[in-house]
């Protein structure tokens, strides 16, 4: 085709009823509604967005008092004067405030306090956890009064610790950490924060002493999309909130993300930074304010490496990605503004409910978030989830389950899988897979179950390929494991199951891959099989009576 024919060519644009028809034979019989998801927080994913949907909705510009973000990071010090070392290079290699976590409270020395006033005044400080008997609180009383109003930041703490006279710290918000982690889904989180802020409207003089002290903490998990939209739903809502208290040109109020523990592991920690980079996109690109991403080793024990890493990570979106020049970068996305209206819908429905139902406390008494966690650990027990390094694709390596976290986290959904991993070898049981068959047939299948017992720290030696049942036998003879799975392929699985049980008269163990008939199982159940593994299993459940059995190992719950 010549050049000039090329510049004027253009391609038809198919419609959706076309992408339809040509999505549907690409599912080769399985439903087209099977492309569409559910999210626990009760929305339903569309397999594509269009501008169509956008037309369809009533969208509220987002807007942020600023472009770009604070950086906020905290260091890993074990007194004051190395607080005050740390922190000076972490602000000169681009970290932008004060942070700190007062979980575990340093020894001062009157020198470092000093340095601390003087910090202050110059960067503003992001201060959580912080009890009244800190006494990193002392820094505030060197302070002149002439420098004070320069004091500015928030601080995250139970009760107001941070003396009168320092306008510029704002010291009453919504901090979601805790109710995140207890479970709390987006539409739940953000319910619970305008919850929050309705009670403390309440018990303030005015709205505006109220809007001047308030802040919003939102902790970013993994769902990438569902995040974004979350963050970006926060400024509708507080918008609507405003003007449900009459004022109609509402303040703007500062919006802190941090990374979520919810899916950090202990099994596989540098996956956590993985996750820790997801999570912080997620949050600038919905338009956080303010963020802490937390080490990859938080967990167990932070280090000068670990925080560089995290402070690095959002170095990375603001100087190389350009993200900080753009007030709403996920704007005009079909599918995220969508997202971002159905949350606003939900969350507002869901804020009225609590309401009318007593309010953030009784809401908390409710068993709400216990039932939503709960789901959450379903999903992740049976695969429905994934957690990579954990619950599926695991490691066998030792692993480090030091409690050393520099911040209070209540609930991990790793933390049954931790716990029956940090079970001694010698408690776990010697474990084959019995292979029948061609190895293109039983491989599929004993990958699975190497898989499958892998989460829960088995390593399984794999046989050679039996043909014929007498070789299995004398095989495990050999071997005499405390625990065996038969793998071969579904055509063949039947007659090998059946003829080996009729033979075997071991003390091993047996289960087969595979999920069968209640009539078949029931037979091999009654001919000596203890179970079966397959896919969709509790997974959890399955690998702590396998312990249990074969080596009386304590129940893992």
């Amino acid at each position: 085709m010549p050049i000039h024919n090329m510049k004027t060519f253009t391609f038809t644009a198919p419609n959706f009823t076309e992408w339809k028809e040509a999505a549907v034979l690409s599912l080769k019989g399985k439903s087209f509604d099977s492309l569409y998801t559910k999210t626990i927080e009760g929305i339903e994913l569309n397999p594509l967005y269009t501008k169509e949907d956008l037309d369809q909705l009533e969208v509220s510009r987002v807007t942020k008092p600023a472009f770009g973000w604070t950086i906020a990071q905290p260091v890993s010090a074990t007194n004051g004067e190395q607080f005050v070392e740390q922190m000076k290079e972490s602000l000169a290699r681009g970290n932008e405030a004060i942070a700190y976590n007062g979980l575990k409270p340093l020894v001062w020395a009157e020198p470092d306090i000093k340095q601390v006033a003087e910090l202050i005044t110059h960067y503003p400080i992001l201060f959580t956890e912080v009890q009244s008997n800190d006494p990193i609180l002392q820094a505030f009383t060197y302070i002149e009064d002439a420098k004070r109003k320069d004091v500015t930041g928030i601080c995250i703490s139970a009760s107001s610790v941070i003396p009168e006279g320092f306008p510029g710290v704002r010291t009453k918000g919504a901090d979601l950490w805790t109710a995140h982690h207890e479970g709390a889904d987006a539409v739940t989180e953000l319910a619970l924060a305008l919850s929050i802020a309705a009670e403390l409207a309440e018990e303030s003089s005015s709205f505006e002493e109220f809007t001047n002290a308030f802040y919003a903490r939102f902790a970013a998990d993994t769902h990438f999309f569902m995040e974004i939209a979350k963050f970006r739903a926060f400024r509708v809502l507080w918008k609507l909130f405003n003007e449900a208290y009459g004022v109609e040109n509402a303040k703007q109020v500062p919006l802190l993300g941090i990374t979520s523990l919810r899916s950090y592991s202990k099994l596989d920690p540098y996956v956590n930074l993985l996750r820790g980079g997801n999570s912080a996109f997620s949050a600038i690109l919905g338009g956080a304010d303010w963020l802490t991403v937390l080490p990859h080793d938080v967990l167990t024990g932070t280090s000068p490496s670990s925080n560089r890493y995290a402070r690095n990570i959002q170095l990375i979106l603001k100087e190389e990605t350009h993200i900080d020049q753009v007030l709403d970068p996920a704007g005009g996305s079909y599918f995220i503004e969508s997202l971002t209206t159905e949350l606003i819908r939900k969350s507002w429905a869901k804020f009225l409910e609590i309401e009318e139902n007593g309010g953030y406390q009784a809401f908390l008494q409710s068993g709400e978030l216990s039932k939503l966690y709960a789901q959450r650990q379903k999903e992740m027990a049976t695969g429905k989830k994934t957690l990579i390094g954990t619950n599926v694709y695991a490691e066998l390596t030792d692993v480090n389950y030091a409690n050393e976290s520099t911040v209070t986290v209540s609930k991990r959904l790793a933390e049954p899988f931790e716990h029956i991993r940090s079970k001694k070898k010698e408690e776990l049981p010697k474990t084959v897979l019995l292979n029948f068959g061609a190895l293109k047939d039983y491989k599929p299948r004993a990958d699975f179950v190497s898989g499958f017992l892998a989460v829960g720290g088995i390593e399984a030696t794999w046989s050679p390929s039996f043909e014929k049942t007498d070789q299995a036998l004398s095989w495990i003879d050999e071997q005499q494991p405390d625990y065996a799975v038969i793998c071969a392929s579904a055509a063949d699985t039947e007659e090998a199951v059946t003829n080996f049980l009729a033979s075997y008269k071991g003390n091993c163990l047996i289960d087969t891959a595979g999920k069968y008939p209640s009539e078949t199982a029931d037979q091999w159940l009654a001919n000596g099989l203890n179970g079966f593994i397959f896919a969709g299993q509790d997974k959890i459940e399955k690998l702590n009576t396998i312990i249990t059995q074969t080596k009386g190992g304590r129940s893992v719950e």
